[in-house]
């Protein structure tokens, strides 16, 4: 339902069987609407296999919430930064909520336990590469204590115009005993 209460919302984990219809419409919709991704088509049902045996293989979380009547209202995740080993600390992370559902606590209740299994995992530093023209998403950003880190301009071009891509990160206190190599 629209409007749906944070305090009735559970979180769980996303699964291929039971999510990947609505993680693909949610992907699909910010195609098409939005700058949060910088894609042009939407994505084909046959993708979700492979983007969940990817989170699998890295043991990247898909963090959903859910409604009382089990309706996906929004979800996060993470994925490598860049593919080179001494950035093994570091993340990416996204998060998609339902029109219906946002500006309703839901994508501050999925980044919550983002960085709570960020930390768990012993990861250092969580990014989000954000749109400059999304200022709902860099104020959630900043209410969670993630800062600026730079901005690549016209990193993008999409809808007819060129698209700034700001970077905001959050340190975490993890790990305990990093090492190199």
């Amino acid at each position: 339902m629209p409007g749906q209460s944070e305090s009735t919302m559970r979180i769980v984990e996303c699964s291929l069987s039971r999510h990947a219809t609505a993680i693909l419409d949610l992907f699909n919709e910010a195609i098409l609407n939005t700058t949060a991704l910088y894609d042009y088509q939407p994505r084909l049902p046959d993708t979700m296999s492979s983007w969940f045996r990817g989170k699998e293989a890295g043991r990247y979380p898909v963090v959903g919430a859910e409604t009382a009547s089990g309706e996906l209202m929004g979800f996060a995740s993470y994925d490598r930064f860049r593919p080179h080993p001494a950035y093994k600390y570091t993340v990416e992370h996204s998060v998609y909520v339902n029109v219906e559902h946002r500006r309703s606590g839901v994508a501050t209740r999925l980044m919550q336990e983002l960085i709570n299994v960020a930390r768990r995992q012993d990861y250092h530093v969580v990014v989000g590469g954000i749109d400059t023209h999304n200022v709902p998403s860099i104020a959630l950003h900043e209410k969670l204590g993630f800062t600026y880190a730079g901005t690549i301009q016209h990193a993008g071009f999409k809808f007819g115009r060129w698209l700034d891509l700001a970077f905001y990160q959050i340190v975490l206190d993890t790990p305990a005993n990093p090492v190199g190599g």
